[in-house]
């Protein structure tokens, strides 16, 4: 039966350790952090100033990924953590918990959104708002600018350790841009005479987060069902085991995936009239290769049984 593909699964992505990944993860975080809590501040200064609910409201929001970005280093540092007794597996799918966590927190978030701009649809707040000053839009445009750069940074390495937890952070800064397009133009209709475009606005931007908190919490979930991984990769690793020397032909290759690592079991099949011995040099071969070709992968059983059986 022909599976799905999964798109994040890179067949050629380059090693990378796991302390490597903890600490380019906990600097990402820390510039986040910084970066959230300077802005919440400056954007909840120019809301005072200028009189624009929109934009202490998004100083909120800002605020907010502070808490977000924590989640993560903590997420990063347990799963991080090598092998012991409890987990002879390793700690890989408390990144996915940090996903998950980070998704709920994301899907809320836009849950208020909506919620804001529906109570103000439907009460008289539209007509007693105060008029925002010019500051209030040019703090809204430095918000954008800023959160999107924010995105693409975190994304940037969410992509390339293939960490659901960053890439959820990196969402939360997009979540954080849209909410302050929503506050640019309600500011500019307030300042225009249309202060029902803030809402308008506003209830887009809602189900669109609510959208991507979705498939952040379907992707995490996929990650810890033990769920095989896509049908490319698993073509891709009989390929290396039957390039090896003695291997006659591969048989049967479960794989599944554990947080954003592979394991793996792969049947290959040998001449009988084979040692012991070198059945297992075989085996080790192919065990080698596929871990040196394919760094997702964190462990592969090889087993090595006659041709003729």
């Amino acid at each position: 039966m022909k599976r799905n593909p999964n798109p994040e699964q890179s067949l050629s992505a380059e090693p990378v350790s796991r302390e490597e990944f903890e600490k380019t993860a906990v600097k990402v975080s820390a510039v986040s952090i910084i970066g959230n809590a300077v802005l919440s501040l400056f954007k909840f200064l120019v809301g005072i100033i200028a009189h624009s609910g929109a934009m202490v409201s998004d100083a909120v929001h800002s605020a907010s990924d502070v808490f977000s970005s924590i989640i993560v280093i903590i997420g990063v540092k347990i799963s991080s953590e090598k092998s012991d007794r409890d987990h002879p597996y390793g700690h890989e799918r408390f990144e996915c918990v940090a996903a998950i966590v980070l998704s709920v927190t994301l899907f809320f978030s836009g849950l208020f959104i909506g919620h804001t701009a529906i109570e103000n649809l439907t009460s008289e707040k539209l007509r007693t708002m105060a008029i925002p000053g010019v500051l209030a839009l040019v703090a809204a445009a430095i918000s954008i600018i800023c959160k999107e750069v924010m995105y693409w940074y975190t994304r940037f390495y969410a992509k390339r350790y293939d960490s659901g937890a960053l890439m959820a952070d990196a969402w939360h800064h997009r979540s954080d841009a849209l909410s302050s397009v929503g506050a640019l133009i309600g500011i500019a209709g307030a300042r225009m005479g249309f202060p029902m475009l803030d809402t308008i606005a506003s209830l887009f931007i809602c189900l669109f987060i609510i959208k991507a908190a979705y498939d952040i919490f379907k992707n995490a979930v996929s990650q810890m069902v033990d769920r095989s991984c896509s049908e490319e990769m698993e073509q891709a690793i009989m390929q290396c085991a039957a390039e090896q020397d003695d291997v006659i032909r591969v048989g049967l290759i479960q794989t599944r995936v554990f947080g954003n690592r592979i394991y793996a079991d792969i049947e290959v099949c040998a001449h009988g009239n084979i040692t012991l011995a070198q059945s297992h040099e075989i085996a080790q071969r192919v065990h080698n290769a596929i871990e040196e070709r394919f760094p997702k992968i964190k462990h592969i059983m090889v087993y090595v049984r006659p041709s003729d059986v």
